[in-house]
């Protein structure tokens, strides 16, 4: 693509979005863009590289054929009024990843995928590699300890991608994934989600299937084998694609302390639970394959702090922790409360999380949750029933959920009152977690965390 490109941004506020704008324009590309609603931090960095719009809203004459092309995001909807003007003067209109992979096509394309677990695993091959002052790009979906932006694009001759399975556009809606065209693909965990798009587990298991059909030849497809739905696309017959299954590394945990073992060797990390050794020895089989050896992933590894918002430590004193998670889907809550019980087994857990979703928030499949709360010694479950309404989905059934989270469950539908529920507790030898995609209904973290570490 040319030096200087003319873009806009239609639904520029996003998460990922509002990243590959800045990429861009510190690439020495014109950029502009529009959105009807920006939160923080996508406000707040957009102002800082002076991309912020002046006002919210759209604004079809922004779009004209001077142009180069037009980037459209998730948020925005197929009559969106910029879209309707860019289809109408037929310009180019790229989604996310379909720009990602115009601006990569002369590089080693390796992507991360996997219903859980693909941010981190990406996050610790982009540590590594920055560990060891490689030359490569990125694009992942979250904000990583001590990197500026999410997206980096630039004469490098490899890209690490975290690759979604949700839809690349609203005019186009193949999964995120495919749009990539990797060499490289990994394949970390596959557990139902997104049931407004894949109204069934099969039509959901089918694109990650589809991914690995779409490994080049030449290409390699490293896989969890020890989960039963990748294990099966992962062995599947394909012509001169090389499959590598990894299963979860040797590990311990001692005192609140993980480590990872390599023989009689001890390798202390800063991250912990089950799902992260998953993680670990993931990102240690890609990076094997791009030049990282064992002794070095080794000497990197225990400086990865993990990645903002995942099992992120919000507070702590001598007999209680405060982690919040970005945990949403079923897989991802097991997961986060088996690692917090792992953690401090002596301790008591109260896992709180907010149906925010979607999925989460769909009667037909709330009942994927059963048994994911169980080893929580209390579970506080939240929803907001604006939310439901706003999704045009059905009320939700308190009973449901009281059957779905079992006995040791209150159900909240206004944030004060979770609010105040773990206000008045009592956290000594007593551990919290908090899941949510969104922020429940505004919720005061900074009061919990005091009240923690009083």
């Amino acid at each position: 693509m040319p030096a200087s490109d003319k873009i806009h941004f239609i639904a520029i506020g996003g998460s990922v979005m509002h990243n590959l704008a800045i990429a861009l324009h510190k690439a020495g590309h014109q950029v502009t863009g529009s959105d009807d609603e920006i939160f923080e931090p996508s406000r707040s960095r957009l102002a800082e590289n002076k991309l912020l719009p002046e006002k919210q809203g759209w604004f079809p004459e922004k779009i004209d054929t001077t142009l180069d092309y037009v980037v459209i995001g998730m948020h925005a909807r197929k009559d969106n009024p910029e879209l309707l003007k860019a289809q109408e003067l037929n310009l180019k209109i790229y989604s996310f990843p379909e720009l990602i992979y115009e601006f990569s096509k002369d590089k080693q394309r390796i992507v991360i995928a996997g219903s859980h677990g693909k941010t981190t695993t990406t996050a610790i091959i982009i540590h590594v590699l920055n560990f060891f002052n490689r030359k490569f790009d990125y694009a992942v979906g979250s904000q990583i300890n001590g990197i500026e932006n999410s997206v980096k694009l630039s004469d490098a001759p490899i890209i690490i991608i975290e690759g979604d399975e949700y839809l690349a556009s609203p005019i186009d809606p193949t999964p995120k994934f495919l749009r990539y065209k990797h060499h490289i693909a990994l394949i970390t965990g596959v557990a139902w989600d997104h049931a407004n798009v894949f109204p069934s587990e099969e039509e959901y298991v089918k694109q990650f299937d589809l991914l690995g059909d779409e490994t080049p030849k030449g290409g390699m497809l490293i896989y969890y084998e020890s989960d039963p739905m990748v294990l099966m696309i992962g062995k599947k017959e394909r012509n001169d694609v090389q499959s590598i299954p990894y299963k979860s590394h040797s590990h311990g945990q001692q005192n609140g302390e993980a480590f990872l073992k390599d023989g009689d060797k001890k390798i202390p990390i800063k991250i912990f639970g089950s799902h992260n050794f998953q993680n670990i020895n993931g990102a240690k089989e890609v990076l094997k394959k791009i030049g990282i050896s064992t002794a070095q992933f080794y000497e990197a590894i225990g400086s990865f702090s993990g990645t903002k918002g995942r099992l992120e430590l919000i507070a702590e004193n001598t007999s209680s922790v405060f982690y919040k998670d970005f945990a949403h889907a079923p897989s991802k809550v097991k997961a986060t409360i088996k690692a917090m019980k792992e953690l401090h087994p002596n301790r008591k857990l109260t896992a709180c999380m907010e149906l925010h979703t979607y999925s989460s928030l769909n009667q037909n499949y709330i009942p994927q949750y059963k048994g994911t709360t169980t080893p929580a010694d209390e579970v506080l479950v939240y929803y907001n029933p604006k939310t439901v309404a706003a999704k045009k989905l059905e009320p939700l059934s308190q009973e449901l959920l009281e059957k779905t989270f079992g006995a040791k469950t209150k159900i909240f539908t206004e944030a004060e009152k979770l609010q105040d529920a773990l206000l008045q507790k009592d956290w000594k030898e007593h551990d919290l977690v908090m899941m949510t995609s969104g922020n429940f209904g505004g919720i005061d973290y900074q009061k919990i965390a005091e009240k923690i570490k009083a």
